[in-house]
């Protein structure tokens, strides 16, 4: 008899999807961001919209770099997956600074803080010379926006009046996606199958966390520039 006929069957363990990993290893860092004094204070409704005005430019020199690189990599073996035009929020943000900043000269006198300099720069070296550092800050930045990002347009409709799902608050607003829990699932999958070995895969996690650690720079110089008056 085939002593194999008998022999228990084993299965190896079914490995952790990589957006699992990903969201783990980053937790620590994004809560850190996300419960950001600056950011309690704005979503509390304890500083006013010219706060929220200068956290939107911020996003706006942040977006740019992302967004740029579109083009550049939308066929990039690794990058060119994550690349969806959907997503994109540049003019979205342009359109609220508009509204923010009081018309068309919006850009007049327009600087990022050192810390949204830096980031942008990280962003922009990522584009050109590491495809899976880009998606690291590609997956920070707009699986965010579809998720908590709605809870700070809730917050900024109430808070300063804004129109609902209107000028100030379009960068929240994704028309062009009608289902975000299945449109983050098909982003989930694509992380799944990016084109990367398990070392590359780590140093995206690390490139992630990075990501969420350039955020909360940000956030503390707002809030060094936004402090509540004792």
């Amino acid at each position: 008899m085939d002593a194999t006929a008998t022999a228990p069957h084993t299965s190896a363990p079914t490995p952790t999807p990589f957006s699992t990993l990903i969201r783990v290893a980053s937790h620590a860092q994004h809560t850190e961001a996300e419960t950001s004094s600056f950011m309690s204070d704005l979503l509390g409704g304890r500083l006013g919209v010219d706060a929220y005005t200068r956290y939107t430019e911020q996003l706006w020199f942040v977006y740019r770099a992302l967004e740029s690189a579109s083009e550049t990599l939308r066929n990039d073996p690794v990058a060119g997956p994550f690349i969806q035009p959907e997503l994109a929020r540049t003019a979205q943000l342009e359109r609220d600074l508009a509204h923010l900043r009081g018309g068309s000269d919006w850009q007049e006198g327009l600087v990022p803080l050192p810390a949204t300099a830096a980031y942008a720069a990280r962003v922009e070296e990522c584009a050109r010379t590491w495809p899976g550092g880009f998606v690291a800050h590609h997956y920070t930045r707009y699986l965010g926006d579809l998720s908590g990002g709605q809870i700070i347009r809730d917050k900024a409709e109430k808070t300063w009046g804004f129109e609902r799902k209107g000028d100030g608050v379009r960068f929240y607003v994704f028309e062009e996606i009608t289902n975000p829990a299945a449109f983050k699932r098909g982003y989930r999958e694509l992380l799944d199958a990016v084109a990367a070995d398990d070392l590359e895969k780590q140093r995206i996690i690390d490139e992630c966390k990075r990501a969420f650690d350039f955020n909360g720079a940000v956030f503390r110089e707002l809030g060094e520039e936004f402090p509540l008056s004792a």
